[in-house]
């Protein structure tokens, strides 16, 4: 069958390896990064810090971590090469639970001013940052979801899919899965008792 001109076929979406490579690439080309090593047990910076700069993962594994007003801690999220860090930090001016590497890893700092001042003349990085948000948004949706309405066992097995399809996106072996967490963190992240993590 013919096309029309209006018709055009669509393009096949990037994988995650090339849609990771390409964003870090264009960050680095379009503003100024500063990169740090971090490592296990190290923060990124830490809840109530004075907001100035986005990061970015390298490489390496990270949490976000808040805490309750009893001073009980609570792993709010677990970050890959290519996720962004310290995006609570944009509206209050202030970072809302600390980030922490859970391994020794690399990250890339950005000041946030640079990088909108950057976006404004390069659409395509305002639209990684906005993709970045939009990630962010799921995933805190996704998690919220998995707390409130499904048994501890489907928690577990939802939360081993997650990790592996991370490591999947960034071109990391998936048959045999290293977890750099202790079961204390998969419980904590999951709202689940350290028994219940097998």
């Amino acid at each position: 069958p013919q096309m029309n001109d209006h018709t055009t076929p669509a393009k096949p979406a990037a994988s995650g390896v090339q849609r990771i490579a390409d964003m870090l690439r264009l960050v680095e080309d379009k503003v100024a990064v500063t990169r740090r090593v971090v490592r296990c047990g190290e923060t990124v910076y830490q809840v109530g810090q004075t907001f100035g700069c986005l990061y970015i993962v390298s490489s390496g594994f990270f949490k976000t971590v808040s805490l309750s007003a009893e001073g009980r801690e609570q792993v709010i999220g677990l970050h890959f090469k290519g996720d962004w860090l310290g995006l609570d930090g944009i509206s209050a001016g202030h970072y809302g639970g600390d980030a922490v590497a859970i391994d020794t890893g690399e990250v890339w700092a950005v000041r946030y001013d640079a990088l909108v001042q950057a976006a404004l003349r390069t659409p395509a990085l305002l639209t990684a940052l906005h993709e970045a948000m939009s990630r962010e948004l799921v995933r805190d949706h996704d998690s919220l979801l998995s707390l409130c309405t499904l048994p501890v066992d489907a928690r577990v097995a939802g939360f081993l899919r997650y990790w592996a399809d991370a490591l999947e996106q960034r071109g990391l072996r998936t048959d045999q899965i290293t977890l750099h967490l202790t079961r204390a963190v998969i419980g904590n992240h999951l709202g689940m008792t350290l028994e219940s993590v097998r």
